[in-house]
């Protein structure tokens, strides 16, 4: 694919991301988040959205179809805004139809990406301003619920048109599941599915007490938004394993000050740098079957999510972060040696 097209393609499946999560974000926050049945709808909403996104990303490998199942996922999002009186049919729509644009996205621009995480990084980044925009506005309630979809369908129109241009995305490789049946491909990935668990766990359990206030929030946004990008380019230049050790060291070692709002701030940009750098090596790992393994992650940040669900995860001293930053760099280092298989 021609290098301008292949970013164009990343650009709308960026901006379509952001625009995901933040409907998403918002149909959460404006009509579920503290209401009776808040705790059983978070969790509904979380299930679908990155528990599906395995079968989801096996069904998509298999398919060959990746702008449709991303841009059906994308109308799936936009028709669940409409359902708020229906809550949990609205927030099942909703998982299903991000768990469906994830996929189908990530399989594109993996597709594209080739020997790079680049574009990985930057596909994966805006999602986390929607969710914090998502909020902010579910909260004040400023926007009507009407227009997300009508917003939602730029995306969808912009990558039929991206399709028609260009004559079909990249094609997906032979389906295969046979690393899974490989212990040397099998015992990688599951160190980068631990990865991701602690990951998701950590982003949900540490606590910064200066968080609270609108500057430092934003800031610390921006940082997880960064870090994601960041991670991919810098991995390309220096090394996806230089990258996974400096991040994580300096990562594990600032989680030891999360009282001080720089320390912070760094931390958690440095932590998010290695997500390009898992999702791309699981990838590689099963070049057959990438929606799968871009799936299998995203289970991952299900599993993270459970016993901050359940338990709370908050209150634990610093040390406890730090330790975990570790052990994520010893899984992802071991996970990164099979990636090379």
């Amino acid at each position: 694919m021609h290098n301008r097209n292949k970013w164009t393609m990343v650009a709308i499946y960026s901006i379509a991301h952001f625009l995901v999560d933040l409907a998403c974000a918002y149909l959460m926050f404006r009509f579920f988040i503290g209401t009776p049945n808040a705790g059983m709808l978070t969790f509904a909403y979380n299930y679908c959205a990155f528990a599906l996104q395995m079968p989801l990303g096996a069904f998509a490998d298999k398919l060959n179809r990746n702008w449709m199942v991303a841009a059906v996922g994308i109308i799936i999002v936009g028709a669940s805004c409409f359902l708020a009186a229906m809550p949990f049919a609205a927030v099942i729509l909703a998982g299903i139809g991000n768990a469906c644009f994830h996929v189908g996205g990530g399989i594109d621009v993996l597709n594209v990406s080739k020997d790079q995480m680049k574009a990985l990084g930057v596909f994966v980044s805006p999602g986390a301003f929607g969710i914090y925009l998502g909020t902010m506005l579910g909260k004040t309630a400023t926007i009507a619920p009407a227009l997300l979809p009508l917003i939602l369908f730029l995306p969808v129109i912009a990558l039929i048109l991206l399709q028609k241009a260009q004559s079909g995305l990249t094609q997906n490789a032979a389906f295969s599941l046979q690393p899974v049946r490989n212990r040397n491909s099998i015992v990688p990935l599951a160190c980068l599915f631990a990865v991701v668990c602690l990951r998701s766990y950590i982003g949900l359990a540490v606590s910064f007490p200066w968080k609270a206030e609108a500057k430092f929030g934003a800031l610390l946004i921006c940082a997880v938004v960064a870090g994601k990008a960041a991670g991919g380019f810098a991995a390309d230049k220096a090394g996806a394993a230089k990258v996974s050790m400096a991040s994580l060291a300096i990562a594990s070692v600032l989680f030891l000050a999360p009282q001080v709002p720089t320390a912070g701030i760094i931390s958690m940009l440095a932590f998010n740098m290695t997500m390009p750098i898992t999702l791309w090596s699981a990838a590689k790992i099963m070049p057959g079957a990438k929606g799968f393994a871009f799936g299998t992650l995203s289970f991952g940040l299900f599993i993270g999510f459970l016993p901050v669900y359940f338990f709370g995860g908050q209150g634990y001293p610093p040390i406890f972060f730090t330790a975990f930053g570790g052990l994520s760099l010893a899984l992802l280092i071991y996970g990164l040696k099979g990636s090379k298989i």
